[in-house]
């Protein structure tokens, strides 16, 4: 049976016109961000922070009190100098990556390892859209790497240095897979963080009818024509990859780290910025007509990383600050187990 959700975001046209519809739609509310929800005592790393949607994050969680670690590929350090003073928290700190390079990952690893306070909650934010299909250090697709495969390769390598506790092989393996007694710890000298990792994603993962898994990980070349169809399938990973992490962090009795994923709609960010030109202006217009701006846009995204509200949840998904069911084919765990096995096999070539 067809899904509400299919095929809108087949090209740019059709995403942009199903934003825009999708801004009118009355929705029930799940809650309320409020001044109240404070980020105090919290250290908060957030990726793509230099602009638009992350480096609002960065500003209102730095307001509540948050330490900031702003993860980014430009933008260093006047960035982050700007985050400290529109939020007036001083406790503001960058570090660089390029996420289509996994050197560069493992290198920001390397660095969020030596800091004095690890991060409590992740957002991982980073996006792109690009015009072609484009190689990245590893002979990889970028979009594939930097809209999906990062977001594995980061908290693979923060679970192998402990930063991410698993509670079933406290390293990597199945959900309920249990490892040798003499590296087990017991559980009250776990160290409780990260209590939250949030994804943001896209509605758009609902438009691919199915998974290419003998395609997985294959360089393919394409255009502007298919960037759009192929950004909506990597969502559609990413949502599968947020959900089977959250079985495997965490039991059916108990939450150990919740793990959220949410479309924050469209935002009149720089995410097209590789739109032909010809269109650049009218989409420009179209943006900062209909769309939400970057501080209206990241407030469910806050909201997911400070209320109360969702305490203890292992999952959730919101689209803007409504709560949704996410596709039936994201939510299937053996979906979730296969993208797992595949990703762990590729990042090992």
């Amino acid at each position: 049976m067809t899904e509400p959700h299919k095929k809108k975001y087949d090209n740019a046209a059709m995403a942009v016109l199903t934003g825009i519809r999708d801004m009118f739609k009355t929705r029930e509310v799940c809650g309320e961000l409020k001044e109240t929800d404070r980020l105090d005592g919290k250290t908060v790393f957030i990726d793509g922070a230099s602009s638009g949607l992350g480096f609002a994050i960065a500003v209102d969680v730095a307001k509540r009190g948050g330490r900031v670690i702003m993860a980014c590929r430009s933008g260093l350090p006047e960035k982050g100098e700007k985050v400290k003073r529109l939020s007036g928290n001083s406790d503001v700190h960058m570090l660089h990556v390029d996420l289509s390079d996994i050197s560069s990952i493992r290198h920001l690893v390397s660095g969020i390892t030596k800091l004095s306070t690890h991060p409590d909650i992740y957002i991982l934010n980073a996006g792109i859209v690009p015009k072609k299909s484009r190689r990245t250090p590893q002979g990889l697709e970028e979009m594939f790497m930097v809209n999906y495969f990062a977001k594995f390769v980061f908290i693979r390598m923060l679970m192998e240095h402990r930063l991410i506790l698993d509670p079933g092989s406290l390293i990597l393996g199945k959900p309920n897979q249990h490892p040798e007694p003499s590296i087990q710890k017991p559980a009250s000298t776990l160290d409780p963080r990260p209590s939250r990792i949030i994804f943001v994603t896209s509605e758009s993962h609902r438009n691919p009818e199915n998974y290419n898994w003998d395609g997985f990980g294959k360089y393919k070349d394409y255009g502007i024509k298919q960037s759009m169809e192929l950004y909506g399938y990597y969502k559609l990973l990413l949502v599968t990859f947020a959900r089977e992490l959250s079985r495997r962090l965490n039991s059916d009795s108990k939450t150990i780290t919740s793990v959220f994923a949410m479309c924050p709609g469209p935002v009149n960010s720089n995410i097209a910025r590789e739109a032909p030109k010809i269109f650049q202006p009218l989409l420009k217009l179209i943006f900062a007509i209909f769309f939400k701006s970057p501080k209206e846009a990241a407030k469910p995204v806050v909201y997911l990383a400070a209320s109360p509200d969702v305490e203890g949840k292992s999952f959730d998904y919101l689209f803007l600050m409504s709560r949704q069911e996410i596709d039936k084919k994201a939510a299937d765990p053996e979906n979730g187990e296969r993208l797992w096995e595949l990703s762990e096999k590729l990042l090992k070539i």
